[in-house]
């Protein structure tokens, strides 16, 4: 932020383009060459109280946040994502839905853009390809010789260790 900067930013403000209530946007990565987006409409907010601090008003705010979106019905989600999703966050699905929670801040909006960021990441992660299959080599003729004389070498030391025998 510049000196001269007259925008109003409060604490916590990140320079994020996920606001709660907007798109989910996805920023580009592995597997996602172009980023993506989830239209709000396709994530489902649901508010209760949380536990933890809060102060006097710990019982009356519904700070905690569940965020659930469902990828078999997603629009913004290709065939090939759709199945990648299904297999990496298998585990995860409940009733065909993914939900983050977020709880630890007192504010409702703090944690919405926790459960955002969080969602985001997991998709994130999850839509990523696969690592590459490891191609075995075979070992270099140094190496092989240097394991040979470190077995030779051990194998003298310890032939060594014998009964002393009184001649």
């Amino acid at each position: 932020m510049h000196l001269g900067d007259t925008s109003t930013r409060r604490w916590g403000d990140t320079d994020e383009v996920n606001e709660p209530g907007d798109d989910l946007v996805i920023a580009p990565g592995p597997g996602l060459r172009r980023g993506l987006v989830i239209p709000a409409s396709e994530l489902i907010e649901r508010f209760s109280r949380s536990s933890g601090p809060g102060g006097q008003g710990v019982n009356t705010t519904d700070s905690r946040v569940e965020l659930l979106f469902e990828p078999a019905t997603s629009a913004s989600l290709d065939d090939v994502q759709r199945e990648r999703l299904s297999r990496a966050l298998a585990d995860r699905l409940v009733a065909g839905r993914i939900s983050v929670v977020a709880s630890e801040h007192r504010s409702q909006l703090r944690n919405r853009s926790a459960a955002r960021a969080r969602l985001s990441e997991l998709l994130r992660t999850a839509l990523a390809p696969p690592p590459a299959a490891r191609r075995a080599t075979k070992p270099t003729k140094g190496s092989q010789r240097r394991r040979l004389e470190n077995k030779k070498r051990r194998s003298d030391l310890k032939s060594g260790r014998g009964r002393v025998t009184g001649e």
